[in-house]
């Protein structure tokens, strides 16, 4: 298994694109995040701040999510592509440990970036806002560095069923984006209460809160546990289709 994460580690660092959707997840997190909060005056929050400053400054794991899902997603799909999967197939035939190497190698790469990026947003946080961040800060830290990693792994997953760059993408853009949006616009309580709590990507961003846990429609952990399911579950499936069709 270890040879089989090596090879794949080498595959993704070898691509330049790797290297750009990396830096693009590290920039947009703690760039995103300091916009956001430089928007908070002390007219718009004074001191004490009641406003989640904390989650505020993560604000950016919204926007690189997306890059991650793009990262996730090419990370199989190319190799469909450009036919290279059966090559891949045939130096590994085992497909169930091929998709583990993929996710393991993938996540060695995202984590890091995560991190650079999540931490910066908070340490510009503190430099720009009135308030600097307070609270407990390791729970939203690393379940925000968990996120960006997860939903890497939704892009693998998607691809992995659909053979397809671009429908993986947009699906998973839809499930990002579209989900979270409709949770707002529909005019009924209750499915705005279960779209939050059972979407993924409402249930997983409220681990970035640290106030107001009681107004949440799922607690922090058990909501990102919300989006690992989807995540884990889908690269179930996406195993168990890989496993059955031809390459």
């Amino acid at each position: 298994m270890r040879r089989l994460v090596h090879a794949e580690w080498t595959k993704l660092r070898t691509l330049p694109s790797t290297w750009w959707l990396l830096a693009a997840t590290a920039v947009l997190t703690a760039a995103i995040g300091a916009a956001a909060a430089s928007s908070v005056t002390t007219r718009i929050c004074p001191s004490p701040c009641h406003a989640d400053t904390v989650k505020l400054s993560l604000a950016g794991v919204q926007l690189s999510q997306a890059v991650c899902l793009v990262l996730g997603a090419l990370s199989i799909s190319a190799e469909y592509s450009t036919g290279m999967i059966r090559t891949t197939l045939t130096a590994m035939p085992g497909r169930w440990r091929v998709l583990a190497s993929k996710a393991a190698a993938l996540s060695l790469l995202t984590a890091p970036a995560a991190a650079l990026g999540v931490l910066s947003s908070l340490g510009l946080a503190r430099l720009i806002l009135p308030t600097p961040p307070d609270g407990a800060l390791l729970r939203p830290t690393i379940g925000s560095i968990l996120i960006l990693v997860l939903v890497t792994l939704l892009g693998l997953s998607l691809a992995t069923l659909l053979r397809d760059t671009a429908g993986a993408i947009t699906l998973g853009l839809g499930v990002l984006y579209v989900v979270p949006l409709l949770s707002e616009l529909v005019s009924s309580p209750t499915w705005q209460h279960r779209l939050q709590r059972w979407a993924p990507m409402p249930a997983g961003l409220s681990i970035q809160a640290t106030k107001n846990l009681s107004a949440l429609a799922i607690a922090p952990w058990p909501g990102l546990g919300v989006l690992a399911a989807y995540a884990v579950g889908l690269l179930g499936a996406g195993g168990v289709w890989f496993r059955l069709r031809d390459a």
